[in-house]
């Protein structure tokens, strides 16, 4: 059984090579028949592998398929095209694949590792691997196999281009006994300071981020022919949560960098001021993304290839429905019936996924929008260009408009939350009886008290196992990001109860707006980020709850962002592979901290702790795996999402009664000043292979 498991693993290898060549760092060989040779060496592929088979340190023999699959919508992208779920012809191409994977008999694995075969050798290669990844994740015996770091595969989906000539470069001479010196990636390489959306450029293209964005994707498609892939819980209230916050953090970033908070795009007939040239190569159809010039503005789409035949006033008419929906608080269903709108299928219409109640009525506003973008600079495929990062998981946060995108999405969500179909929270829904806290406040591991220290940080990643015909060893790319020092919070409390278990929510918001005004509650409650949320046991009388920065609920460890799988095995703390694959996805550890500013910036630290009884859910076996770390925005593989509450709670809706923050508090809550101060310095990763 591990046996095959290790070999599945190696089909994440060298994406681009076929399967006719060793792979892995071991030099493992797949004994390959004529069904696994392709169109390109069926004439001479047994030979191939048989010259390879002398040198290779294990071979891994396949069966041969009884009935080989068809893949009749997938075989027609060609292997040298991107792929994105987002271009409804591909979504059906993956949906297609997914399902021919899933459908090998479970625990048959030889079986089901000579289809994954089958399929990468006959399919484009990031078609493959999407379909891979989401087959592993949703198969119940494979979910040992880890999923490989996408920017270590697909590398050219993250960094600047001109790195690759050198990689090979340093490949080549690696292998002769030269050093394996790393490949500096300048921290300015898209743009320069005269346009000021660049300030953002720390934020929006760092690795960990886009990473991040790629996995959830990964854990909750938004289509599939079998639908308890995509109908996982409350999984379109995640959709709105996750990207509400993506959207007030960068918010609060462009208040650091003296910018306005985002301005949202509503009117779909002006044009987009922001430019974005991404610098970056496609390593499968070998061509750069296109850029998108200032100025440029939505078009009717009608590229037939991509499945796209779609106007703007489509777009309007589905708004319009989609607002309708949100004023009335009902949703009208394909029968004609109607149903109360909820958050949860308000997310699954806007994005829109397959479990919305009438997407003929309410279309899918928040993917054609992707789609409208990626695509203004070729919309009637007159020049037969692909899409620009807009429309890839993996880049489209790299673009400002991604942001002015998700502020327009955001705005729907927040109107609905704003209307009277959603009232706000009662004090007896906020407070805890008998809980007070009576101090809060944050330890940095430099000695200071509410101050956190930002700073700037090199560290590698290793772009091998995406290098295409390269000669074998680790060649690593060094990146600058930000990252903040370790703290700790402290909290004090004074249960006058009983014993009891109660949520601790951690939250953090800029102390004031744009103007340097302080906030009205209103605005602040769309600004204030999830740190951490976790239960914890209170005992009667005085208790002093210490919380470490990096077990937030919220992120994953930098490790498990840049993780290497050849190393895993002998890593300790990833004994659970399952809650690995699943918590790969999670906001990265290294951005958990706004950067801040030199001088330093005020901030608002709060922290509530709520009512357990109001919070639990029936999860079966407690509430938690070993990966909780991610569960804010992630959930819980195959269990319910590990709180009763909305997500966001208690900022998810208006204050009926208090107009700023401190006329909010309860006892069971405490807000603290603190101080972010970024320290402009850039210091070397010590974990990086070579320093």
């Amino acid at each position: 059984m591990a046996k095959v498991e290790d070999s599945l693993k190696l089909l994440f290898d060298r994406p681009g090579e076929p399967m006719v060549t060793p792979k892995g760092d071991n030099n493992s060989l797949f004994q390959v028949t004529e069904q696994y040779l392709g169109e390109d060496y069926m004439n001479n592929g047994i030979e191939i592998n048989n010259r390879f088979g002398d040198m290779a340190s294990e071979i891994i023999p396949l069966k041969d398929l009884p009935s080989l699959p068809q893949f009749n919508l997938a075989r027609q992208l060609p292997h040298d095209a991107d792929f994105s779920t987002l271009i409804p012809a591909h979504q059906e191409m993956a949906d297609e694949v997914i399902d021919e994977l899933i459908s090998v008999p479970e625990n048959q694995l030889q079986d089901f590792l000579s289809t994954c075969v089958y399929a990468r050798v006959n399919l484009n290669p990031q078609l493959f691997n999407y379909s891979y990844s989401v087959a592993l994740m949703h198969r119940n015996d494979t979910k040992n196999v880890p999923i490989q770091n996408f920017a270590e595969t697909f590398p050219s989906k993250f960094m600047d281009s001109q790195v690759f000539g050198q990689a090979r470069e340093t490949a080549a001479v690696a292998a002769q006994g030269g050093p394996r010196i790393p490949i500096i990636i300048p921290r300015d390489y898209t743009a320069t300071d005269l346009d000021i959306e660049h300030r953002l450029a720390y934020f929006r293209e760092d690795i960990g981020v886009n990473l991040h964005h790629w996995h959830w994707h990964l854990v909750y498609p938004f289509s599939a022919r079998q639908r308890r892939i995509v109908e996982k819980d409350r999984r379109g209230e995640l959709f709105c949560y996750m990207h509400q916050q993506i959207i007030a953090r960068y918010n609060g970033e462009r208040l650091n960098n003296s910018l306005p908070r985002v301005k949202k795009f509503s009117n779909w007939d002006e044009p987009i001021i922001e430019g974005y040239f991404p610098k970056l190569d496609s390593l499968t159809t070998s061509r750069g993304w296109p850029p998108r010039q200032a100025n440029m503005r939505w078009q009717d789409l009608n590229r037939p290839v991509d499945g796209l035949n779609i106007t703007v006033a489509d777009m309007q008419r589905w708004r319009r429905n989609v607002e309708e929906a949100i004023a009335t608080g009902m949703v009208q269903r394909a029968d004609g019936t109607t149903q109360p709108l909820d958050l949860d299928t308000l997310g699954n219409m806007i994005e829109s996924s397959i479990l919305s109640p009438n997407p003929q009525l309410y279309g899918a506003l928040h993917n054609n929008g992707h789609s409208f973008a990626a695509y203004m600079h070729d919309p009637n495929h007159r020049y037969l260009e692909s899409f620009s990062v807009m429309a890839d998981e993996a880049t489209t946060m790299r673009d400002p408009f991604f942001y002015r995108w998700h502020a327009f999405i955001d705005d729907l969500f927040q109107r609905f939350k704003e209307s009277t179909h959603i009232r706000p929270y009662t004090r007896s829904e906020l407070e805890n009886p008998g809980v007070q806290i009576t101090s809060a406040r944050v330890e940095s591991s430099t000695g200071e008290q509410n101050i956190l220290n930002t700073f700037w940080m090199q560290s590698d990643v290793d772009l091998s196992r995406g290098l295409d015909f390269s000669n074998r060893g680790p060649v690593y790319a060094r990146f600058t990001h930000l990252n903040h020092r370790p703290y700790q919070y402290v909290i004090d409390v004074n249960n006058t109860g009983d014993a009891r278990r109660t949520t601790v929510r951690i939250f953090l918001a800029p102390k004031f707006d744009e103007r340097n005004l302080p906030w009205v509650l209103s605005d602040q409650r769309k600004m204030f980020i999830e740190m951490d949320k976790f239960v914890i046991p209170l005992n009667a009388g005085q208790n002093t709850i210490v919380r470490q920065s990096t077990q937030s609920s919220v992120t994953i460890p930098f490790e498990q962002t840049f993780r290497d799988l050849s190393q895993q095995g002998n890593d300790p703390r990833q004994n659970d592979l399952t809650s690995f694959n699943y918590c790969g996805c999670g906001w990265p550890q290294h951005m958990l901290v706004p950067k801040g500013t030199e001088p330093g910036t005020q901030y608002d630290l709060f922290v509530m702790l709520s009512n357990y009884d109001l919070d639990s859910v029936n999860n079966p076996d407690g509430s938690t795996l070993s990966c909780v770390e991610a569960s804010s925005f992630c959930g819980l593989k195959d269990k319910l999402y590990p709180d009763r509450r909305s997500m966001g709670y208690p900022f998810d809706r208006p204050s009926s009664n208090a107009t700023n923050i401190d006329d909010f508090i309860l006892p069971n809550m405490f807000r603290q000043d603190i101080t972010i101060r970024l320290q402009n310095v850039t210091e070397m990763n010590p974990k990086n292979a070579v320093n």
